[in-house]
């Protein structure tokens, strides 16, 4: 169950309807997950809804990778909303369902394209020790550009404030939804070792 409701549109502050209309208005066409939890703190959630338009919308990256990242991300914190709230996006961007069900399961992931290993490995050793090898980095750079290992970086760190806001307020998929990482972390659980 949410620790957090949004605001009802009734009782909201003159800041928290214009960030509110804000968000609504533009690209996501409406208001909820994190952004709806942020909005309590309408300061904060100007500015971080910006970032995160940037990184969804504006980034060098394509959508097929973008997708992939934040799925990778929501995976890393098993932010179910997030998960659920992409996986469509992702689909629809070029990801394929075999990546994306083994992401979900935590099976090594057999990748048809380099672009999408990277971001896997980037992401993925990013989280693990907190920083990036050289090698690493330089072949970051020579696939993305370096404003595509800076659109990356800030995507890691949007999703990861998005992860946590998810899961410190419990904010779940719509009832009725699945919540998959769960499931997949059951099956893994109850698989003989």
């Amino acid at each position: 169950m949410a620790r957090i409701s949004p605001p009802q549109a009734a009782e909201m502050s003159a800041d928290q309807k214009r960030i509110h209309d804000l968000i609504a208005s533009g690209p996501r066409g409406r208001v909820r997950g994190p952004l709806a939890v942020w909005l309590h703190r309408p300061a904060m959630a100007e500015p971080a809804q910006a970032l995160g338009q940037f990184c969804r919308y504006d980034s060098s990256l394509p959508p097929r990778l973008s997708e992939l990242a934040i799925l990778v991300l929501a995976r890393w914190w098993s932010s179910e909303f997030e998960w659920w709230a992409h996986k469509a996006i992702a689909l629809k961007a070029g990801v394929s369902e075999t990546v994306i069900d083994a992401l979900r399961d935590r099976r090594d992931i057999v990748f048809a394209h380099a672009d999408e290993a990277l971001i896997h490995e980037f992401l993925t050793v990013l989280h693990e020790t907190r920083h990036i090898p050289d090698a690493l980095y330089q072949r970051a750079e020579h696939m993305f550009g370096r404003d595509g290992v800076i659109d990356l970086v800030a995507l890691a760190g949007y999703y990861t404030l998005i992860s946590m806001t998810l899961n410190v307020f419990r904010i779940d998929p719509p009832e009725g939804e699945p919540l998959e990482l769960q499931a997949a972390d059951a099956a893994t659980a109850q698989r003989p070792a």
